[in-house]
């Protein structure tokens, strides 16, 4: 057994458990709290895997998986940006590379270019799994908006251009997902959930 290999993955397991503690602006379907990043990852893989047959190209199930659960390790360090503050995402890109570069060093070199690899491709969103995951990642926070209420979408006083806006990538992935989401955010706006 190789102790110093497994020591630097036991390092970022524990490096990655702060995930936890990254609260997003969306709320748990109920609409009892702020989802945290690693349950919004957890529930992306969860997606990967029941909706799948929606992808609008045949993709790898299990990349698109490693692809959700990392994507946003970054935000350890990074923080969660708030997809609708335009300052706030002005900078997001160089926050998370510097993120990735330091939380990937922490694995054994081919785990390390294994995930930055994975990341890179997740953010570019060229690939089919990049795609799927990315539809899924702008889908999910829709979802939860729509069953919470509307709370986050109130709260910060969302129009139905920004949803539409953000919810664009969905299209790239799955136009199942993309047309559900469609009716959601048409049906948010009946309710008044977004202006």
């Amino acid at each position: 057994m190789d102790e110093e290999r497994l020591q630097k993955q036991i390092d970022f397991i524990l490096e990655a458990d702060k995930l936890k503690k990254i609260f997003r602006k969306t709320y748990l379907a109920d609409g009892s709290r702020y989802e945290n990043d690693a349950e919004h990852s957890w529930h992306l893989a969860l997606m990967t895997i029941l909706l799948s047959e929606y992808s609008n190209k045949s993709i790898d199930v299990l990349k698109v998986i490693k692809m959700v659960l990392i994507h946003d390790i970054v935000e350890i360090d990074a923080g969660d940006t708030y997809c609708y503050d335009d300052a706030a995402n002005e900078d997001k890109a160089e926050r998370e590379m510097a993120a990735a570069k330091r939380l990937f060093a922490l694995l054994p070199s081919d785990q390390h270019k294994e995930f930055m690899d994975i990341w890179i491709e997740f953010e570019e969103n060229k690939t089919a799994e990049a795609n799927f995951a990315n539809a899924l990642d702008c889908f999910q926070p829709v979802n939860l908006n729509y069953a919470s209420g509307g709370i986050s979408w109130i709260e910060n006083n969302i129009a139905y251009n920004q949803v539409l806006k953000r919810i664009s990538k969905v299209k790239d992935g799955s136009i199942e997902l993309w047309n559900y989401a469609k009716k959601i955010i048409d049906s948010a706006m009946l309710k008044k959930y977004i202006r």
